[in-house]
């Protein structure tokens, strides 16, 4: 019988005890500690791994040509060059020449473990990420040398891509480059504000001394700037101001608990250390500063650039400004303050400031302002700053939210003796004008038409109105008309003879939807720009909007018109005007001698722009707006008269 051959044996395999024997229900898929630790090694493994290819892989780049940097170059409409502005302030110095406090300073303000982390803030990195994550914007909390890498090696794209190289090429740069080193590059590199880059300029700005001889008050007060300059730069504003003192006290204190500064020392610095008045640069000078200024808040709206990104230069802004309108515009102001006005003489002649601003209704195009004397010696812009009451003016927004409402109210309606608004069957009886034009001396209701109050101001019909149409259907108006809402006044009986306190180009934009059938576009200033060839995106004209019916707007231009010209044949001067041009689609309001003369304003349109004219006198350091009354040398005008000289002068210029 023969023999079977004998089979190798097959070696062991060894089976996962997964699912686990001996186990039940659920237990049997629960892994054992074993198998956790396992996948925990592996997984450290990896991203050990994949950590160290990473940080091979990425290279520490050649520091950016900031310091070389074109600046930015602003065009007129007509393409020719109106200004190049924001070219590099820095002056690199040593860490011999920056004192001790300014390096006490900054590390207790933005990164107290400086000379003991890694150059990375873990908490940092991984709160970016959640907020990506989550869609919101990429957060900061990065260490100095996190924000070194950015100022020198990176942009300031926010962006995660961005924030992974500045990760990795800050540990790399830690290992090559002493602390001391590290410091002294951010604080040559950081920047101010004021169009300051670095400590040495930022000393020089903010105090006229260099960064040698700035004392521990003064270094706290610019390490609070780091934080943001547009909100701690203290001669932004009150908000500006209290946040820079909060901050400058916090420093000083966190300097006192991380053993940089003693209780006694922290004592003597009760007094913060106000810097010098923002200064312009001379080229920014006479109407150049506050176009600048309009077109940059434009920017920043549209694109999201700050005012650091704008000093790093580089950009081509194509504005809406015309150069032949603003010379026109600055020339009919001048004109009227020297033939008008003696401040010299007359007291009342004293802080007069005068704003306007010109709009092309059909698209919104701001194509002129008039911001002030001087750029470089009155920073605030009149032609875009809201503060200034608006009187008078503010009542075609009550007419056509009347007209809007509808209800049978049209401009024949009016108010009866009795004060009942009829709006419909016979035509309430209009009273005669006193000789000579102005308003009837009677303080009650008289019967008139809608049509006639609107000519004639009558504030007690217009308060009326206000309560019988709802003051919230008058502030829909408003806003729909392009006013901005933050600058109307609260709802109360005189918020329809013009409590408000708009800007210049925001009424002569809201006025604008009178002459163009109702319909508004949001007022813009640039039409386009980039950087390094490459487009910003955000500009380009904006859609227009409704206001307000065709009709309506229809009905209040042409009573407009009627005020218009009412106004002008009461000006004694107005036959110089009229031989010098021509005004054939003339429509305007404006304040009056029933106001409260904190201001005085004229809005006309005319040859298809429609430009408004403010007047007010401001007294530096005083709060409060002085009183109109006697500007000119006669107190029967009252300082109405010569918004419209200046719009009269602007409209009818060859």
């Amino acid at each position: 019988m023969a023999r079977r051959p004998i089979r190798p044996k097959r070696p062991r395999v060894r089976r996962v005890d997964y699912p686990r024997r001996g186990r039940t229900n659920w237990l049997r898929w629960a892994p054992s500690w074993r198998q956790v630790l396992s996948a925990a090694l592996l997984g450290l493994t990896a991203l050990a791994g994949l950590f160290a290819a990473v940080y091979a892989s990425v290279d520490i780049p050649d520091e950016n040509a900031e310091a070389s940097r074109q600046g930015t170059v602003y065009y007129w409409a007509d393409g020719s060059q109106l200004v190049s502005v924001g070219a590099v302030n820095r002056q690199n110095v040593t860490l011999a020449d920056i004192p001790d406090s300014m390096e006490h300073a900054v590390i207790a303000a933005e990164n107290e473990t400086f000379y003991s982390d890694a150059g990375v803030s873990v908490k940092g990195i991984a709160r970016a990420a959640v907020s990506m994550v989550e869609g919101g914007e990429t957060q900061g909390g990065s260490t100095i040398t996190q924000q070194y890498v950015k100022n020198t090696y990176l942009s300031q794209e926010q962006s995660a891509k961005r924030k992974f190289k500045e990760f990795f090429i800050s540990l790399k740069l830690s290992n090559k480059q002493s602390k001391a080193e590290i410091l002294q590059g951010y604080l040559n590199t950081s920047w101010f504000g004021r169009g300051a880059y670095g400590i040495q300029a930022a000393a020089v700005t903010y105090y006229g001394i260099p960064a040698k001889n700035l004392d521990p008050s003064q270094t706290a007060m610019l390490a609070s700037l780091l934080k943001g300059a547009e909100e701690y730069d203290p001669s932004g504003g009150k908000g500006n101001h209290q946040r820079a003192v909060d901050r400058w006290e916090w420093i000083l204190d966190r300097q006192v608990e991380n053993g940089m500064m003693t209780k006694a020392e922290r004592a003597t610095y009760k007094k913060f250390p106000e810097p010098r008045d923002a200064v312009k640069p001379t080229s920014l000078g006479g109407q150049t500063g506050y176009l600048v200024d309009i077109a940059n808040k434009y920017i920043k709206k549209r694109s999201g650039l700050t005012a650091k990104d704008l000093a790093r230069g580089g950009y081509r802004v194509h504005t809406t400004f015309e150069k032949d309108r603003v010379q026109q515009l600055e020339r009919a102001v001048r004109s009227v303050r020297r033939h008008d006005l003696a401040p010299k003489k007359r007291p009342a002649d004293k802080y007069v400031e005068v704003g306007a601003a010109s709009v092309r209704p059909e698209d919104g195009a701001v194509v002129a302002v008039y911001g002030g004397a001087d750029a470089t010696t009155r920073f605030a812009n009149n032609a875009d700053t809201a503060g200034v009451p608006v009187g008078s003016a503010f009542k075609p927004f009550v007419l056509a939210a009347a007209l809007q409402k509808g209800g049978g109210i049209t401009l024949d309606s009016g108010y009866s003796s009795t004060g009942r608004l009829i709006t419909g069957g016979p035509r309430p009886a209009t009273p005669t004008t006193p000789s000579g034009g102005g308003v009837l001396p009677v303080p009650v209701l008289v019967p008139t038409t809608l049509r006639d109050a609107l000519i004639r101001s009558a504030n007690l019909t217009f308060e009326r109105l206000g309560k019988d149409i709802g003051l919230k259907k008058v502030k829909e108006m408003a806003v729909a008309a392009g006013l901005h809402e933050e600058s109307l006044a609260r709802l109360d009986k005189s918020f329809p003879l013009g409590t408000s306190t708009p800007s210049a180009v925001r009424m002569a934009d809201a006025y604008g939807a009178f002459s163009n059938g109702g319909m508004r576009a949001e007022p813009y200033s640039v039409t386009g720009m980039t950087r390094d060839g490459e487009a910003i995106e955000g500009f380009g004209k904006p859609a227009p909007q409704r206001a307000m019916d065709a009709s309506v707007a229809n009905d209040v231009k042409d009573t407009l018109g009627i005020s218009a010209w009412t106004s002008l044949a009461q000006d004694k001067k107005f036959d110089a005007f009229a031989g010098s041009g021509t005004l054939d689609d003339l429509s305007a309001g404006a304040t009056d001698g029933d106001d409260r003369m904190k201001s005085a304003w004229f809005i006309g349109h005319a040859k298809g722009l429609t430009t408004a004219v403010t007047m007010f006198r401001n007294k530096p350091g005083t709060p409060q707006l002085l009183g109109m009354q006697g500007v000119g040398g006669d107190d029967s005008e009252r300082g109405n008269v010569f918004p419209l000289r200046i719009w009269t002068a602007y409209a009818t210029a060859k």
